[in-house]
């Protein structure tokens, strides 16, 4: 996670961004006291989206919960999908 001021971003925003984007870090710009601004790659907001989305309904979560225990305690099976 990088951090800094809105002075120190418009000194070097190119090189913020592209750091951003090209090592999938998170940017926060200082804006004083309890206020920011956080910038993302789009890549990471879809991500992070998708997330939100996938756990967004408590249905959802527990099947992903109970298929990562079934990874994690060696319970999953492999299967060759059918081509027509």
């Amino acid at each position: 996670m990088l951090i800094t001021t809105v002075s120190e971003f418009r000194k070097d925003i190119k090189s913020y961004l592209d750091r951003v984007v090209k090592n999938f870090e998170t940017l926060i710009i200082n804006r004083g006291k309890d206020s920011g601004i956080v910038v993302m790659s789009l890549e990471e907001y879809n991500s992070l989206m998708a997330t939100n989305h996938e756990l967004s309904s408590r249905k959802n979560e527990l099947r992903l919960d109970a298929a990562i225990e079934k990874l994690k305690n060696e319970k999953s099976f492999e299967k060759d999908l059918v081509e027509n």
